[in-house]
């Protein structure tokens, strides 16, 4: 069933569609403010969870990597279930993303915040090389593939900050 564009998603109808409830971040790409930055929080706690768990480390990146190739069919569903291109509710990617780059760093909160702004920067702001990707590559790979380099982008700042300091 496509909905048309004009038509909101709601979270009923996100819990008839278990891809787009995935795709929509378990409901957090709903939010009416900046669901890309609601998305991006959505993988915090789960991130520490994850942690607790001991699934942490590269493990943690290991099940990126996973959730990366799982995201394409996740997004891309959701895309073409909602009719409309890379809908800004579809928040996948930043889980994914953030995830990535909390399993790189130390599980420290400083570390942890300074990941979410930088993320948050580069994910909304867009600098070359993301928005090339964005701009050019579509579907469910597009919607993943620019935030996986927002991803390695943070990571090399949080990166060089680490040396400097």
């Amino acid at each position: 069933m496509i909905i048309l564009a004009e038509r909101k998603p709601t979270f009923s109808w996100l819990l008839h569609k278990p891809l787009c409830f995935l795709g929509f971040g378990f409901g957090s790409g709903l939010s009416p403010v900046a669901p890309g930055t609601a998305g991006t929080l959505a993988a915090l706690p789960l991130a520490f969870v994850l942690c607790l768990l001991g699934i942490d480390g590269w493990i943690l990146l290991l099940l990126c990597i996973a959730l990366f190739f799982w995201g394409i069919r996740i997004c891309g569903y959701t895309e073409r279930e909602l009719g409309i291109q890379d809908y800004g509710g579809i928040v996948w990617d930043e889980i994914v993303a953030m995830l990535l780059v909390l399993s790189l760093i130390p599980f420290k909160w400083s570390w942890w915040l300074a990941a979410f702004v930088i993320f948050r920067l580069f994910d909304a702001l867009k600098p070359w090389p993301i928005k090339w990707f964005d701009q050019w590559i579509h579907g469910g790979l597009g919607i993943m593939l620019d935030d996986l380099i927002a991803a390695v982008m943070t990571l090399m700042v949080l990166g060089l900050f680490y040396w400097i300091a």
